[in-house]
C-alpha cells in the first residue's frame, strides 16, 4: 500500500511539474505583450525579449489619444453587453420551447441550428454585406448587433438545449397546478435554473464579440463607430507599423476582458459540462 501511495504521489508531482510548464508557457505570450509595451520603437526592433531599458509609460498615453479610446471602449462595451443579452435570452427562451414543445418541427429546427455551427463565417461574408444593405443595416450598431444575435444563436441554443434536459418536468407541473402560467413557470423556475449555462455563455459569447475584428470591420465604416479591435488595426499600416503604441492599444483593449474573465471563469467547466453530459 505504501508503495502504491508513493507511485501515485510520484506521478501527481511529475502531472503538476507539466502542468506548471505549460501554464508558463502560455503566459509568454503576455509577457512579450507587457514588455514590449513600454519600450521604445527603437528598443522594441532591436530585442523584443528583453527586458526594457527605460520604462515608455507614455506609449499608454499616446495610444490613448491617438485610437481615441474611450469612444473605441464606449462602442465595444455597448455592442458586446446589448449582444449578450439578447443572445442569451432569446436562445433560452427557443431552447426552452424546443425541448418541451418536442413535435418534428422542433426536431427539425434544432438540426437546422445544429448544421449553422458548422458553416464557416467566411461563405457568407458577402451575402451578409448585401443583405444588410439592402435592409439599410450596414453602418450602425444595431446592425451589427443583429448580425451577432444571428451569429451567436446556434452554439447557445445547443448548450441550452442540452442544459435544459435535465430540469426535472415535475417542477414545473407543480408550479402549473400552483396556478402559474407558461411565462411564469420559465421565468420564475426554469430560468433561476439555467445560470450555470446562462453565465457560460456568456463569458463564451463576451470573449468572441469583444475580441471580433472580421465583422464590425465589415459592418462599420464610420470612424464614430468603431470598436477597439478597429481602433487598434488602424495604428498598422501598408509601409508602417507602430508597434511601440499598437501594443499599448492591445493591452488596454484586453484588460477588460480579463478581468472578467477572471472574475466569471469558475462557472465555465461548470456549465459547459452539465449541458454535455445530462439529458
Amino acid at each position: 500500500m505504501k508503495k502504491l501511495n508513493r507511485n501515485y504521489s510520484g506521478k501527481t508531482f511529475i502531472v503538476e511539474i507539466v502542468m506548471i510548464l505549460m501554464g508558463l508557457l502560455f503566459l509568454v505570450p503576455f509577457y512579450f505583450l507587457l514588455v514590449n509595451s513600454v519600450k521604445s520603437f527603437g528598443d522594441l526592433l532591436t530585442n523584443a525579449a528583453s527586458w526594457p531599458t527605460t520604462f515608455e509609460w507614455g506609449n499608454y498615453k499616446r495610444a490613448w489619444e491617438i485610437t481615441d479610446f474611450p469612444e473605441a471602449f464606449m462602442n465595444s462595451l455597448f455592442i458586446t453587453v446589448v449582444s449578450i443579452l439578447l443572445i442569451a435570452l432569446i436562445s433560452s427562451m427557443a431552447a426552452y420551447r424546443m425541448v418541451r414543445h418536442n413535435s418534428r418541427f422542433n426536431k427539425v429546427l434544432f438540426m437546422v441550428f445544429v448544421a449553422a455551427m458548422v458553416i464557416p463565417f467566411q461563405s457568407v461574408m458577402i451575402p451578409l454585406v448585401k443583405v444588410t444593405g439592402w435592409l439599410d443595416l450596414a453602418n450602425s450598431r444595431t446592425g451589427l448587433i443583429i448580425c451577432y444575435l444571428g451569429f451567436g444563436a446556434p452554439l447557445s441554443i445547443f448548450l441550452f438545449h442540452g442544459f435544459i434536459k435535465s430540469v426535472p418536468l415535475e417542477v414545473e407541473e407543480a408550479a402549473v397546478v400552483d396556478g402559474c402560467t407558461p411565462y411564469s413557470v420559465y421565468w420564475k423556475i426554469v430560468f433561476p435554473l439555467l445560470k450555470p449555462m446562462l453565465v457560460t455563455v456568456i463569458i463564451l459569447n463576451s470573449l468572441w464579440i469583444w475580441n471580433d475584428y472580421l465583422l464590425p470591420s465589415l459592418m462599420l465604416q464610420s470612424d464614430a463607430l468603431h470598436t477597439i479591435p478597429i481602433a487598434t488595426f488602424a495604428l498598422f499600416g501598408q509601409y508602417t507599423k507602430q508597434w511601440d503604441l499598437a501594443l499599448p492599444a492591445l493591452t488596454l483593449g484586453i484588460l477588460p476582458i480579463i478581468i472578467f474573465f477572471l472574475a466569471m471563469q469558475k462557472y465555465i467547466i461548470e456549465g459547459i459540462t452539465a449541458g454535455s453530459v445530462k439529458g
